[in-house]
């Protein structure tokens, strides 16, 4: 079914974001990451406690590509 969109401003769109107006198949990204956090990370909240006495945060990444980038 057709979509009807009115008036949109787009102020701004990074280059690792998708920007889409009206009916659409599938989106994809064009950018992956990889993240490795230790003990403490990635909290939220007002009045965090952390104590941590000793962190450590080891990987082993074997493989060269995870999930290759295509760009058409």
């Amino acid at each position: 079914m057709p979509a009807v969109v009115g008036a949109v401003k787009v102020n701004t769109v990074s280059s690792s974001s998708i920007f889409n107006i009206g009916d659409v198949y599938a989106i994809n990204p064009y950018t992956t990451a990889k993240t490795f956090a230790g003990g403490g990370s990635f909290n939220t909240g007002n009045g965090i406690q952390i104590q941590l006495q000793q962190s450590n945060t080891q990987f082993i990444d074997d493989d060269v590509i995870d999930q290759p980038n295509i760009s058409s």
